[in-house]
């Protein structure tokens, strides 16, 4: 891809199929990126228009470059993607029939040092998605106190050693570049435990860059945005990375399949609640192997689906 995306969509032809059996209508790239998945959809869908969503003003220039072949069927924005009502009000939309939810985090924006994304490259600390605007890893790295630095790795990053980890950060202030800040997290952590799992920073970058962008604070919102917008027929489907996104993926689709019903299993519902969407099967789709293999941005990938069905008004 131009602009520097050049990474394989993950689970492209998943994705694809997916959204072979929605209605004709718009469909949504919650998180464009360099476009791959929009252009697989774009090329299968002719019926279909494209609204492109991105917070990064360099994925909106590489995917308007990728997408040019389509132009005539795409509208993009810069926006984060809890903004989706606003954006459709905007452009007079009144129902979409698929949503498409992207949560990782680009090869570009790795690959970029001074994005501050990586422990791989020595550049300043930023980790924003959005760079013109909101805090960056800098003042979370050197603002927060050690409980702060503490629950963020844990929530965030599922780090064991998050309490030496925040300590070791506090310490050593101020922590100005990638580089140091790999240093003081491989350091932090006992040396055995460094031998296994990848880079020892891996989860405190992670964490951090979550908590930076509030990746897991809005994505409540984002999917309910997403159902509310969808037409009978219409489809969300999300591919999450890290356990805290898919939890929260999992509990907003069974919501929305419950309608919110806390009667107990197996009895009719009394309490009234209405589902809005079924859950696709498999429930939980992940990469085949040969992809996982082929592509090491899938390897903890997973794919849910909902599909939007017509109110009853009674939870089945």
């Amino acid at each position: 891809m131009t602009g520097g995306f050049r990474h394989e969509p993950v689970m492209l032809a998943e994705i694809i199929e997916v959204f072979d059996g929605v209605p004709a209508g718009w469909l949504v790239d919650m998180t464009l990126g360099g476009g791959g998945h929009a252009r697989g959809l774009l090329e299968r869908r002719p019926d279909c228009r494209l609204l492109g969503l991105d917070r990064d003003q360099e994925a909106l220039a590489a995917a308007t470059t990728v997408l040019a072949p389509f132009e005539e069927r795409v509208v993009t924005r810069h926006a984060r993607f809890d903004s989706l009502h606003d954006v459709m009000a905007a452009l007079a939309i009144s129902s979409v029939s698929g949503v498409l939810f992207d949560l990782g985090v680009s090869s570009h924006q790795f690959d970029e040092g001074d994005r501050g994304f990586s422990y791989r490259f020595d550049g300043p600390l930023d980790m924003r998605m959005d760079a013109s605007t909101g805090p960056s890893a800098t003042d979370v790295v050197n603002g927060y106190g050690v409980d702060e630095l503490t629950r963020v790795l844990r929530e965030f990053g599922d780090e064991r050693f998050a309490y030496r980890i925040a300590n070791a950060i506090v310490a050593s202030r101020p922590v100005r570049t990638t580089a140091q800040l790999a240093e003081i997290v491989r350091d932090a952590i006992p040396a055995p435990a460094r031998r296994t799992g990848g880079h020892p920073a891996k989860r405190t970058f992670q964490a951090i860059r979550i908590e930076v962008n509030q990746e897991l604070e809005i994505l409540p919102d984002a999917l309910g945005q997403a159902i509310d917008a969808l037409s009978v027929g219409g489809r969300v489907g999300v591919l999450s990375y890290h356990s805290g996104e898919d939890r929260i993926v999992k509990h907003a689709f069974r919501e929305a399949a419950t309608g919110g019903c806390a009667c107990p299993t197996g009895l009719p519902c009394g309490c009234g609640a209405s589902p809005t969407v079924r859950i696709m099967r498999p429930a939980k789709r992940v990469p085949s192997a040969g992809e996982r293999d082929r592509n090491p941005r899938a390897s903890s990938a997973i794919l849910r689906v909902v599909e939007k069905v017509a109110v009853t008004g009674v939870a089945q």
